[in-house]
């Protein structure tokens, strides 16, 4: 039988097709808040790309989708689940007969998710392509970075997890919803490139205002102001400012002692690159801890660079347990949390196909 699920999604059935990034990454947090997934890896694979602790809370089944029989396996699968996660370049699945046509004629309520980089269409959806070269074409990774040097890759933060599987989850739980009430399914295109678009509306705003300049390190959230911006300490460390508003502009002034009338400019732009060096000449004169310990109980919008390790020690996160540490090794907690029906953190994920007569039975399909 089916594990006792808990979290708000119990009770939804959804199908995930193996991939990697932000396909997985979603099926992770939908799992989290109690979702039933089942994932169709790929029969005689043993390196699924995905780490454990990312394909937590599914069972596997493993499909050969060469095989008849096994294509059959995976449109029953699809006939009983109220969504389905794939992230094949446009025209796989219509090719191995799992295309939404296909599916939705079996399941007319089926909530079908695409998740690509390019999206279903344009003359770059059949290109490969990873999230540095989505958030490229965005305008995004252009505007991240110091003036004078390239552009800084901000990981695969922003396009693959946050314009891609962010979007993909709200797509899927809105379609999920509407078709409860309209009882009719339909396709989910989540491109990561739409997604990271989506997420630059607030700069394309102050552009069209003229607040925002494009070129970078020259605007106030960008490194081009003193007041939100990072300074090495006297150890090496790092400290992050983010004294936008006035009220908190001041109590970082008081803090840290900027008693120089210079700083009264805040919001002169000229004067930002000179109050920028004056700040960094303060924050080198003591340790990252020293200066913690001055901010310690302020509004001043100041708190440590920390890195991984760092990270997992600090007592904010610990008191909200935000990293759990599970088998020598650490995972962050399910996000958001949830008053009533809370996440669980669920079991790190399955060996390919483990997981197949539990599902079948689980699922009420017959095999022959």
């Amino acid at each position: 039988m089916t594990a006792q699920r808990r979290g708000p999604l119990t009770g939804l059935r959804i199908v995930e097709f193996a991939a990697i990034g932000p396909g997985p990454f979603a099926a992770m947090m939908l799992a989290d808040m109690g979702a039933d997934i089942v994932r169709i890896d790929r029969k005689a694979s043993k390196d699924v790309g995905v780490p454990p602790a990312q394909l937590r809370g599914r069972r596997s089944i493993a499909l050969d989708l060469k095989s008849d029989a096994d294509v059959e396996l995976a449109r029953r699968l699809a006939d009983r689940a109220d969504a389905l996660v794939e992230g094949f370049r446009p025209g796989v699945m219509e090719r191995l007969g799992l295309g939404p046509d296909a599916l939705l004629a079996r399941n007319p309520k089926l909530v079908y998710g695409r998740m690509t980089g390019w999206g279903q269409e344009g003359p770059l959806a059949d290109r490969a392509g990873h999230d540095i070269n989505y958030i490229a074409i965005t305008g995004a990774l252009n505007a991240i970075g110091l003036r004078t040097d390239k552009p800084v890759i901000p990981l695969n933060l922003l396009g693959d997890f946050g314009g891609g599987s962010m979007f993909l989850i709200t797509g899927l739980l809105a379609a999920i919803i509407e078709s409860r009430g309209s009882g009719k399914g339909q396709v989910v295109d989540a491109a990561i490139c739409d997604g990271v678009a989506a997420l630059t509306t607030f700069f394309h705003a102050l552009r069209a205002d003229e607040i925002w300049s494009d070129e970078r390190e020259s605007n106030f959230i960008d490194g081009g102001s003193h007041f939100y911006n990072v300074y090495a300490c006297a150890d090496g460390k790092h400290i992050s400012v983010g004294a936008i508003e006035k009220q908190f502009y001041v109590e970082l002034r008081q803090r840290a002692g900027l008693a120089d009338p210079a700083f009264d400019a805040q919001s002169d732009r000229k004067a930002w690159p000179d109050l920028r060096d004056k700040l960094a000449a303060i924050f080198a004169t003591r340790t990252r801890d020293e200066w913690c310990a001055l901010f310690e109980g302020s509004d001043a919008c100041v708190a440590p660079v920390l890195d991984w390790r760092e990270s997992v020690a600090h007592p904010h996160n610990r008191a909200r347990d935000i990293f759990i540490e599970r088998d020598g090794a650490i995972e962050p907690a399910p996000a958001p949390r949830f008053s009533r029906t809370p996440s669980a953190m669920a079991p790190p994920g399955p060996r390919p196909d483990q997981d197949r007569d539990a599902i079948l039975a689980d699922w009420e399909i017959a095999t022959p």
